[in-house]
């Protein structure tokens, strides 16, 4: 159990398990063209509809796919962070894919090298903090690759996506449910080759009430600035609208401004008691540009990330008032 704990990159789940998901996001950026092809395994086991799937997310086209599997192809190991869901493989070195359905065919590989993996420590597992040991959360987090350099091409309906030299992320989810609003913003397309940031903000349910909880990173020359519930930071969203969303965030010695443009969504599924059967809407093409300083105003780092992953449940601005609105 613990070995899980403190690797968020297994399957910490079992087949046996009742309205339970969990699901593992790849992003692949495609430097040509400036966009990703992400692509989500998992495992629903709805009582009513217990299946494995992948989703295929192309921000290229602007497209999402789900595939459905039956739940017991669904393969891993148990000590090493290795996934198969029907003939596609999914590992911390890479990922082979032979994905066919009514309107997919997608065949090819990408080798992941230099993997940043985010830190954990005793009392810190994970993204999650010490939240990390709490048995009855809705829905768990886990950041398993910060950033990591690819090659690799796979054949996406007879179209070449070339893969060298870009750039991958790998993040995860598992519990019951999605939580029922948030944000959540991902980019590590920075000039700043080693910058990488993600930020969510959710309703969380806590002992029959809830709190809105913060969780995010900015990964900077080797350096992991963290602004969570857990360590006592702070924030507010300035504002939004169709156009853009203003976020600022404080720990007890950096603040960070978080402005997002916001561009096209896709639609994809999400959990309920552990049925994939929530619609939501991601873009894959939005920008963010960050500004970190000290808590003198002192700048320290100001950059634009691009290919951003950006979705957001309007209904957190139910118990998170902008403050320009």
């Amino acid at each position: 159990m613990l070995r899980k704990l403190y690797n968020p990159s297994l399957f910490q789940g079992n087949l046996r398990k009742k309205s339970y998901f969990e699901g593992w996001y790849f992003k692949h950026i495609i430097p040509d063209l400036g966009t990703a092809i992400s692509i989500i395994p998992g495992i629903s086991l709805a009582r009513s509809d217990p299946h494995s799937f992948i989703q295929v997310m192309n921000g290229a086209r602007g497209e999402t796919h789900y595939l459905r599997y039956p739940y017991n192809s669904f393969k891993w190991d148990s000590r090493n962070f290795y996934l198969k869901v029907g003939d596609s493989e999914f590992t911390e070195k890479g990922i082979k894919l032979e994905i066919s359905g009514d309107d997919i065919r997608l065949q090819g590989e990408a080798e992941f090298s230099n993997l940043v993996k985010y830190p954990s420590s005793l009392l810190s597992p994970g993204i999650m903090g010490w939240y990390s040991f709490v048995p009855f959360m809705e829905c768990n987090h886990g950041v398993v690759s910060v950033s990591h350099d690819l090659t690799g091409e796979v054949l996406y309906n007879g179209e070449v996506f070339n893969f060298d030299g870009g750039k991958g992320y790998i993040e995860k989810d598992w519990g019951t449910s999605f939580p029922e609003a948030w944000i959540w913003i991902q980019s590590n397309v920075f000039e700043d080759w080693s910058c990488s940031f993600m930020m969510s903000i959710a309703k969380i349910p806590w002992m029959g009430k809830f709190f809105i909880g913060l969780i995010s990173f900015l990964h900077l020359q080797n350096r992991f600035y963290i602004f969570a519930t857990y360590n006592k930071s702070t924030f507010s969203i300035v504002r939004n609208n169709a156009e853009e969303m203003v976020i600022k965030t404080q720990n007890h010695a950096f603040a960070l401004t978080v402005q997002v443009i916001k561009n096209s969504f896709c639609d994809l599924k999400a959990p309920v008691a552990g049925e994939m059967s929530r619609g939501i809407k991601e873009s894959a093409d939005s920008v963010v540009n960050l500004r970190l300083s000290d808590n003198t105003g002192k700048e320290i780092y100001n950059d634009t990330g691009r290919v951003v992953g950006l979705e957001i449940i309007e209904e957190i601005f139910d118990y998170v008032k902008p403050v320009d609105h």
